[in-house]
């Protein structure tokens, strides 16, 4: 960097400046009241009244030191000081010259900076820097001219200046570029390149003063349109005044604060609704604010607050409208007319929050709507099927665009009562994203101690849903926990065979006449039909492809009818002769036979044992076979088995091996053989452990060689010990045996009590024989009776029913079992 001739090292005080950048011979006021910095300014005016001037690299910075400042400033001198009441110091100085700093330390309470004074270079000829000097000029004379902020007299001082050096530090002390690019004017020495920084520089501020010019252009146009539509706007309601037409329509806001005063607002309520009125009444009516305000009111004054729906108390005709619209489910009913018989002895009771849950087409969400017309209380069905936003429930803030209430509030709004019955369809189909979790919205919607102060996000004011009754609808219990809590759960099992043969007579052949516009006596589907239905071409929990059936048996007689021609309605007309169908003719209507179900066995076999399964659609037979095959005492599960009942074949094989001696069994033929055991169909998955005692059983019956009772059916689960467990699904199990042609089942003792639920014709049609121990079950499902190998001393002796083994205390006897 080219110094001076004579090199003088300067040490003088260092000023530090914050967001400025001082030039040489540029005249500037300065505000201090840093403490160094005041100081510094008193030890300059003490000497002779110079001091360096550098730039802070940071602006927060508030006690700097060496590293935080640029090594090159600007020598300045001191002009005039002055000190205001405040306690800074407003100072005013002119830069002389650059200085290169080359040691900044801290000393008497201030910094001291030493360094030498810097020259400008020339180092281009003297035509091309007077070139790139007026090509700079010129740009800042349109910069000039576009910036309001700079004088129009500065271009004259301009004028006068001759030095290439000083016109390119005045230039770049008027030029608003960020404090970077001065610090980097400033340290550039050479003039030419200085002048070229500039014009650059400077070109670019023009660009974005053009820029910013345009956008206020805009602004602008835009403000004077909507001023000219509110002048207008304003004028014609005027001129309509003046003629009249204003006259009889009432003001919004005054429609507004009638309205408020007449909806029954708890208190809370209310003066919100005031609050929010008062700021629309200070708006003006054609800002964005006030359509905001003005639609919150809108739905504040929509909401229910007492209005309410006069709940039906005559038990009698509640129950007869339960029964007319649904066939069975009387634990439901019961539970509805247990809440009206409490309704009409108190005067406030919160109402119940049930959960429905059953498989599709049972009939959930239409005993939502019969609950609903049998307490006279408006209904609701709000699906969450597929709903992932918390936002759904509780509504979005007022802040964001086309906010609204979630939709608990909307169709509050929607039937304009306080105490609807909502259907909640589907409450296990919600699910989580990254905006929030529906289901924990709902957890203060559906708990009686919480929603009597249901805050939406979009009201902001508390909500009384206690004397809302709440019906969740769902296919499995696959919920939340602390949401199930929440809720009273009523199972809806699948219907039965005669409760869907029932159900088609009583409401769906009907329906469906009716939606196809046929006549009673148009069309009978005998009840045999019907149950053929049932059996061969629908396989669910439901009834809804039996209905889908049924209208297809009424679409195609209807065609049958318009076929015949007009000559033949004639002769009905006189003679009207119903088409009937039964289960002859059925195949005609409903086509081939798509589905079959379980059926006994003509003979007795061994090794094949009949069980009995549940499944979502109802009970079938299973049958389950045992084959014995030379090998190692291994064995083979097949049939599409689950892991579950994977580990019941497993238990009913050790089970018969620690019971060989006493079953008849040899046990040196067990070790060399393999056990086949498979369950048909093979492409049908299957599981579950309530198939063990049939397992045991169909292993006895193979290795015995005596063959089980084709009549008997059996169910249950097993231990190692032999005993019978409990299982699940015996309504259904017992409905498939009874279609089967099965006249006795064998069942857990410990389900007796399940027995109390069967339908009276399922009980009476099956001898159910309840057991404890397998050895009852193979007595029973056996051909023969079971003789057992003589003990030879090789094995102990197994237990079978405690009290009635033969063997007396040598049951008691067994060898200890090592784990």
């Amino acid at each position: 960097m080219p110094r001076r001739p004579e090199t003088e090292i300067l040490d003088l005080p260092v000023l530090p400046l914050r967001d400025v950048v001082v030039f040489p011979h540029m005249v500037i006021p300065l505000f201090v009241g840093r403490d160094k910095s005041m100081r510094a300014l008193e030890q300059a005016m003490e000497a002779d009244k110079r001091i360096i001037l550098l730039a802070q690299k940071s602006a927060e910075t508030d006690d700097p030191a060496a590293a935080d400042l640029y090594t090159v400033g600007t020598l300045a001198q001191v002009l005039q000081l002055l000190k205001l009441p405040d306690g800074t110091i407003k100072v005013l100085v002119e830069g002389t010259a650059r200085i290169n700093v080359t040691n900044v330390v801290e000393r008497d309470g201030s910094l001291y900076g030493q360094g030498e004074e810097v020259d400008s270079t020339d180092g281009r000829e003297p035509r091309e820097i007077e070139a790139v000097a007026r090509s700079l000029m010129s740009l800042f004379e349109q910069y000039v001219k576009t910036n309001r902020k700079l004088p129009p007299e500065l271009l004259q001082t301009l004028a006068g200046i001759d030095e290439p050096s000083r016109l390119a530090d005045t230039i770049a002390a008027h030029l608003g570029v960020r404090l970077s690019d001065k610090q980097r004017l400033l340290e550039t020495i050479e003039v030419g390149e200085r002048l070229e920084l500039l014009v650059g520089f400077v070109d670019g501020e023009i660009d974005v003063q053009q820029l910013e010019k345009r956008i206020r252009g805009r602004v602008k146009s835009q403000m004077e349109k909507s001023q000219r539509e509110y002048y207008l706007n304003e004028q014609m309601k005027a001129i309509q005044k003046e003629l009249g037409e204003l006259d009889e329509a009432p003001n919004e806001q005054e429609e507004l604060a009638r309205k408020i005063a007449e909806a029954g607002m708890p208190k809370p309520v209310e003066t919100k609704a005031r609050n929010e009125l008062n700021k629309l009444k200070q708006m003006s009516p054609m800002s964005a604010e006030a359509a905001v305000v003005r639609n919150y009111l809108d739905w504040l004054l929509g909401v229910p607050w007492n209005k309410r729906t006069k709940v039906r108390k005559d038990l009698k005709v509640a129950q007869d409208t339960l029964d007319a619209d649904h066939y069975g489910l009387e634990k439901v009913k019961e539970r509805i007319l247990e809440y009206l018989a409490v309704q009409s002895r108190v005067k406030k009771l919160r109402g119940p929050i049930l959960c429905l849950v059953g498989p599709p087409g049972v009939g959930k969400t239409s005993l939502g709507q019969s609950i609903a017309k049998a307490t006279n209380r408006k209904f609701v069905r709000m699906s969450l099927g597929g709903v992932r936003d918390e936002a759904e429930i509780r509504g979005h803030r007022r802040t964001y665009v086309g906010s609204m209430p979630g939709r608990i509030v909307q169709n509050l709004n929607k039937t304009g009562s306080k105490n609807p019955l909502f259907v909640l369809d589907e409450i296990d189909k919600m699910s989580m994203d990254f905006r929030g979790d529906p289901s924990s919205a709902l957890l203060e919607v559906l708990d009686p101690e919480q929603n009597n102060a249901f805050n939406d996000h979009y009201l902001e004011v508390d909500l009384d849903l206690s004397e809302v009754m709440f019906v969740a609808t769902s296919n499995s219990l696959n919920i939340p926990g602390p949401l199930l809590d929440r809720m009273e759960v009523i199972r809806i099992p699948g219907y039965t065979e005669e409760e869907k043969v029932n159900i088609a007579q009583r409401y769906l052949v009907p329906k469906q006449l009716k939606a196809n516009g046929l006549k009673p006596e148009e069309l009978k589907i005998a009840e045999s039909a019907i149950r053929d239905l049932v059996r061969y071409y629908t396989r669910e929990s439901g009834v809804r492809n039996l209905e889908r059936e049924v209208a297809k048996i009424c679409r195609k007689v209807v065609k049958e009818i318009a076929l015949a021609g007009p000559k033949a309605l004639a002769k009905k007309k006189a003679k009207p002769t119903a088409i009937q169908v039964s289960t002859k003719n059925l195949e005609k209507y409903s086509g081939v036979r798509r589905y079959d179900f379980g059926r006994a066995e003509e003979q007795n076999e061994i090794g094949l044992v009949t069980g009995l399964a549940w499944t979502e659609v109802g009970g079938d037979l299973l049958q389950i076979e045992v084959a014995l095959v030379p090998g190692k005492g291994g064995m083979l599960l097949t049939g599409q088995l689950g892991d579950v009942m994977k580990e019941s074949g497993s238990a009913a094989l050790s089970v018969v091996r620690s019971r060989a001696a006493s079953l008849g069994v040899d046990a040196e033929f067990l070790q060399k053989h393999d056990v086949h055991l498979h369950v048909p169909d093979g492409a049908t998955p299957k599981d579950g452990p309530s198939a063990g005692i049939a397992m045991a059983t169909a292993l006895v019956s193979a290795l015995t060689k005596n063959p089980v009772r084709a009549n008997v059916a059996m169910t249950g689960e097993i231990t190692l010990r032999g005993r019978v467990t409990a299982i699940g699904g015996l309504k259904e199990k017992l409905l498939a045996a009874l279609r089967g042609g099965i006249t006795t089942v064998i069942i857990p003792d410990e389900n007796k009590k399940d027995l109390a639920d069967i339908p009276a014709n399922v009980t009476e049609g099956l001898k159910i024989v309840p057991v404890k121990w397998i050895d009852e079950v193979l007595d029973l499902a056996l051909e023969r009776p079971l003789a057992p190998v003589p003990a030879d001393g090789g094995g102990g002796t197994e237990r079978g029913v405690p009290g009635t083994d033969k063997d007396g205390d040598k049951a008691s006897q067994q060898p200890g079992v090592k784990h």
